[in-house]
């Protein structure tokens, strides 16, 4: 199964909030309501690379962790965002030797099964050719970002209709509509 040991789990749950969030997250709340947007988001994060996460990115992201589906995401969903795009960075730092700020196909394939996923090789190369736009047979930062939340989110979907967790469902068309839409910006 390509996803039975997957070690960055579930969105869901209670998480305590650090000092340090709570301060950034105030700062980034500009009208006070208690949530930021995916342009506040984008605003706060930086890639690593001295330069922010796409529009995509920070949509995605707010959408994987917005339990309201509000497009905005409270304290403590973007404090679980926070400890998730950290291991991201982390595994993607691992794996970008060179420091370029991408990683090639290998590197990708041992990112992602550092990360629990299992897949096969037409599958990496599926994955670059969908994410590598300027086709440069690697993907960037922001592309494995996009990438980790698109591979989150169908997982979550995958593993709530997988009851046996077998990994293999059977979905009703509309099901599976929801589920592409839902996992999409």
């Amino acid at each position: 199964m390509a996803y039975s040991g997957a070690t960055f789990g579930s969105t869901q749950g209670h998480i305590q909030v650090s000092p340090e969030i709570q301060k950034w997250f105030a700062t980034l709340d500009r009208d006070h309501s208690g949530r930021i947007t995916a342009t506040e988001l984008k605003s706060a994060l930086a890639n690593g690379q001295g330069s922010t996460f796409s529009d995509t990115a920070c949509k995605l992201m707010i959408g994987m962790f917005d339990k309201e589906k509000k497009g905005t995401i409270d304290i403590q969903e973007f404090q679980a965002l926070f400890n998730y795009v950290n291991a991201w960075l982390g595994v993607f730092r691992g794996f970008d030797h060179d420091n370029s700020g991408s990683i090639q196909e290998s590197e990708l394939s041992a990112a992602l099964t550092q990360m629990g996923y299992r897949f096969s090789p037409e599958f990496i190369k599926f994955l670059i050719q969908k994410s590598d736009f300027n086709q440069h047979q690697s993907i960037s930062i922001d592309q494995f970002i996009v990438l980790c939340v698109q591979i989150q989110r169908f997982t979550e979907a995958f593993r709530q209709r997988d009851a046996q967790q077998s990994g293999t469902i059977s979905i009703a068309f509309e099901d599976f509509l929801s589920v592409a839409l839902n996992c999409s910006v």
